[in-house]
């Protein structure tokens, strides 16, 4: 199985998606935001990109590393 991606260059590559940021997240911009691609190489894993950088890189994550990552916040 070849390895999964861990980025794209530019999350524009990302067509089709729609991002979601934080309930809490202030109006200022200064968090995260996330989406799950459901085609081409990158579906089923998780996006995340900085709200302020909105075309910038996006890194990807399995939904399980990802769940492991906020368990861990908790």
């Amino acid at each position: 199985m070849p390895a999964l991606p861990r980025y794209v260059p530019s999350s524009t590559c990302l067509h089709g998606v729609r991002w979601r940021r934080s309930s809490r997240s202030t109006g200022m911009n200064n968090c995260v935001e996330t989406a799950r691609p459901a085609a081409g190489p990158w579906a089923g894993l998780l996006a995340v990109r900085d709200s302020k950088n909105t075309s910038g890189p996006a890194l990807l994550f399995a939904p399980a590393a990802w769940e492991g990552f906020i368990a861990s916040l908790r």
